[in-house]
């Protein structure tokens, strides 16, 4: 890993790896670095202890911190995740997830914190303010258990 840091703007680039980057307006195939501070910029991967996305889109975010500023990530992972206004299908979080006018599909913390904020499935030990959650894991345990019955009736009728 190069030393020092990375300042990028407007480029159509591969792949990149620097202690800091900071990148703007820019599309990313792969970043890799301590702390990585994106704006306006799509990328495939990132990698990273710290990373800072404001209007960006990424395929996946994996880092020790990682915060998304009205953009979309397709998975999030990180010990602390934020998310305001923006949007994960998948958000994992072994530690604390903040969330504030945001969504996710499917979202497991530690413990989330939360200001007018969506989920699908959400699955935490703790959870505070104002999250409007689809399934809970009781009520998503009796969705799998009935689509696994009606699916294996349906194997059952199909072999005869």
């Amino acid at each position: 890993m190069e030393k020092g840091e990375q300042v990028l703007q407007g480029a159509d680039l591969g792949i990149i790896e620097a202690e800091q980057v900071r990148i703007s307006q820019s599309t990313v195939r792969n970043i890799d670095g301590n702390h990585v501070e994106m704006q306006q910029v799509a990328a495939v991967s990132i990698d990273g202890e710290r990373i800072e996305a404001a209007q960006s889109a990424a395929l996946l975010l994996r880092g020790q911190h990682v915060s998304i500023h009205q953009g979309i990530a397709g998975v999030s992972v990180g010990e602390n995740v934020s998310l305001r206004y923006s949007c994960t299908p998948l958000s994992v979080s072994r530690g604390e997830t903040t969330m504030k006018n945001s969504a996710a599909c499917v979202l497991a913390a530690g413990s989330v914190s939360a200001d007018r904020s969506a989920s699908l499935l959400l699955l935490s030990n703790r959870v505070e303010g104002d999250v409007t959650t689809l399934f809970d894991w009781k009520s998503a345990m009796a969705l799998g258990a009935v689509l696994g019955g009606v699916l294996g009736i349906f194997s059952l009728l199909r072999r005869k």
